[in-house]
């Protein structure tokens, strides 16, 4: 709830990475093929503020990446069911744009993007709405605010690999650059795999993504309880 303007926020240190996510709610008509259904639009910035190795204008690789993990971990994981975000059928539903931007990076961008979108959108609060059936407009209560439902909550785990004998959880940007590879494991609340992204490096062995994948479930567990801890301690607005 850091950002008053926007529907729902939330600010994530991981290390010295520093990630804040809000989300912004806009009306819109729902797809042709798709009329029950809402949007959710992902969008991970890391802009030349954050550190030297990022240039200022358009989105490099490496946020185009982000942005494309993000948007499959929304999906493979049903983190919120898109049917909810239909206020009429056919007629209007919502759009949440979910902007990610990077502070302070030194690594690690998935796990603290991936935590930040959670986090958010569990703080946002939308404003009930209701179509008028004489003259077909719609009509938003502000003081009447309902949260999303959030079905799954999709954790993300990090290890830098160094040549499958060395995994480190967690990686800094230096340890990133040294590292081998990488591999970023997502588990949701009962402890099933929602994706996994490897961008080359490094193979892995069966055993060592194992491995892997046990600690993601065990660490999903501590940052399931510490979300769950601080949205607690907020009281909504």
């Amino acid at each position: 709830g850091s950002i008053t303007t926007a529907n729902g926020s939330a600010l994530v240190k991981l290390g010295n990475t520093t990630v804040i996510c809000g989300v912004k709610a806009e009306l819109a008509a729902p797809a042709v093929d798709s009329a029950n259904k809402g949007y959710i639009v992902p969008n991970v910035e890391l802009p030349s503020l954050c550190s030297t190795r990022f240039r200022s204008g358009p989105p490099g690789e490496e946020a185009q990446a982000a942005s494309q993990f993000i948007a499959d971990v929304i999906e493979n994981s049903q983190i919120i069911a898109k049917e909810d975000l239909c206020v009429a059928n056919g007629k209007l539903a919502w759009v949440l744009y979910c902007d990610i931007i990077c502070l302070d990076y030194d690594g690690n961008i998935l796990d603290a993007s991936a935590f930040a979108l959670l986090a958010a959108l569990k703080n946002v609060q939308l404003p009930s709405v209701t179509i008028n059936e004489e003259t077909g407009l719609s009509e938003v209560n502000l003081k009447q605010k309902n949260p999303l439902i959030i079905r799954k909550h999709p954790v993300a785990t990090s290890f830098a690999i160094f040549d499958d004998t060395l995994l480190i959880v967690d990686p800094t940007a230096e340890e990133e650059d040294l590292a081998t590879g990488t591999v970023t494991i997502v588990t949701d609340d009962e402890g099933r795999l929602c994706s996994v992204h490897k961008p080359g490096g490094s193979p892995l062995t069966g055993a060592k993504l194992q491995d892997c994948i046990t600690r993601a479930v065990t660490r999903h567990k501590e940052v399931k309880k510490l979300i769950d801890k601080v949205i607690k301690s907020i009281k909504p607005k």
